[in-house]
């Protein structure tokens, strides 16, 4: 994850700069451990506050938005959940878990999904492990109608606009009705976006963001900032999106 020193603006559209073979070939180098992916935090309060913070949004959505409500409390549904730039699979083991029947993963970085099994191993995970996808987000294709909720969290700095919205829209049609997609990342502190040659990424604001939900027909219902994380990281911003195309409440 990015830091805010460690920005390197580019002329032009940022995400025009972003190289995704640049992106793997940095990724995997970095060590397949929790300090890795969080970009030497990983010591710090950072990932206890982080699953603090996500599972109270999720209750937080729970409490607004009913369908989503209804849908996760249904005893008789099978609950899959979908985690997408799922680094090591450490969003599955400490939140997704706890709330869905199965997780899949999506990562495209051979060291960290080798690890995914690891970090699953004990036994609650264990049997909630879905598919792993070694795909990157630009060619993850999910089947329409088999999530409950899609969670994305730093790593759709990654794409460029254009694949950006493409990739939330086949997220969209994979949810089934009364499914969400959930964003966790991190946000400029002006409206401006900055790439990040280190990763080969980009750092977006919050009305980029918000541009880019409302182009892949996406509503946005619940948005929350993440406190009490280490100083020198860009504020982070949690949001829970629905189709337009929903008619529930």
């Amino acid at each position: 994850m990015s830091t805010q020193d460690n920005n390197n603006s580019a002329d032009g559209a940022p995400d025009t700069e972003i190289s995704y073979s640049d992106a793997i070939d940095y990724w995997t180098t970095v060590p397949a451990t929790v300090d890795g992916v969080l970009g030497g935090f990983g010591h710090t309060s950072l990932p206890r506050t982080d699953v603090r913070g996500s599972l109270q949004f999720i209750r937080s959505v729970r409490r607004k938005v009913l369908a989503f409500d209804a849908l996760a409390g249904d005893a008789a549904v099978v609950k899959r959940g979908c985690d997408v730039g799922a680094g090591i699979g450490r969003v599955t083991r400490d939140v997704l878990t706890q709330v869905c029947d199965k997780v899949d993963l999506v990562e495209p970085v051979i060291p960290f999904a080798d690890q995914i099994a690891v970090e699953l191993a004990h036994a609650g995970a264990a049997e909630k492990l879905g598919d792993v996808h070694r795909v990157g987000m630009q060619d993850f294709f999910p089947a329409k109608n088999s999530y409950m909720l899609v969670w994305c969290q730093w790593c759709l700095g990654q794409l460029k606009d254009t694949d950006l919205v493409a990739f939330l829209v086949r997220c969209s049609e994979a949810l089934v009705e009364g499914g969400l997609i959930f964003v966790k990342e991190n946000n400029t502190s002006t409206d401006e976006d900055e790439f990040d040659s280190t990763d080969s990424s980009v750092t977006r604001s919050d009305s980029s963001f918000r541009s880019i939900f409302h182009m892949a027909g996406l509503e946005l219902l619940v948005t929350e900032i993440q406190h009490g994380l280490p100083a020198g990281l860009y504020p982070v911003r949690s949001y829970a999106l629905r189709p337009y195309s929903y008619h529930t409440s």
